[in-house]
């Protein structure tokens, strides 16, 4: 079943304050001092090659969010339409090299899987990180490459959503949702 809804609704409903995306030292400041999260975003430069680049967010404002619950930081992203997806990548899963087919948030519930762009890098993804998947308009390099890798580390299968925006990809823009 597919759910539609706004997609910061849908992150907000996962992850809440907490998992391993937040940056420790931030969340652990004085009492009133906005935390720091941060994604790992997969986007394209203008000359078609992908890239993975941690991006922080920092727009926090302390507020309920449905009063009369207590306040909690919010960092609230563009509105917009979304489409959620449950995906479960069986045991030794590992795709090949393909551009993500939307603008797309992607949040390990389960087990450990790596993203690995056209640049080389590598990233290691485990419950509660965030990846932005962005790499459309990628240019296949000399190896035919083109877009990512992506595949599971950990043995067992890997439980992942993904929550597809309806947003244009953009080109060289890293770390655009802040």
């Amino acid at each position: 079943m597919h759910s539609r809804l706004g997609w910061r609704a849908a992150l907000v409903a996962v992850l809440g304050l907490g998992g391993g995306a937040w940056d420790r030292d931030s969340a652990a400041t004085a009492p009133g001092q906005a935390p720091v999260f941060s994604y790992w975003h997969n986007w394209t430069d203008d000359h078609g090659v992908s890239h993975m680049t941690l991006c922080p967010v920092r727009s926090f404002d302390l507020k309920s969010m449905s009063p009369p619950a207590d306040p909690q930081w919010q960092a609230h992203q563009p509105p917009g339409q979304s489409q959620v997806i449950f995906t479960v990548q069986p045991n030794g899963w590992k795709g090949s090299w393909h551009e993500d087919p939307k603008v797309q948030w992607i949040i390990p519930l389960s087990g450990t899987w790596f993203v690995e762009a056209m640049d080389g890098t590598r990233v290691e993804l485990g419950p509660g990180q965030v990846s932005l998947g962005e790499d459309l308009n990628t240019r296949p390099d000399a190896q035919g490459r083109k877009g990512h890798l992506s595949g599971n580390v950990t043995p067992g299968p890997v439980t992942l959503m993904v929550v597809q925006l309806a947003e244009e990809p953009t080109v060289n823009q890293p770390c655009r949702f802040k």
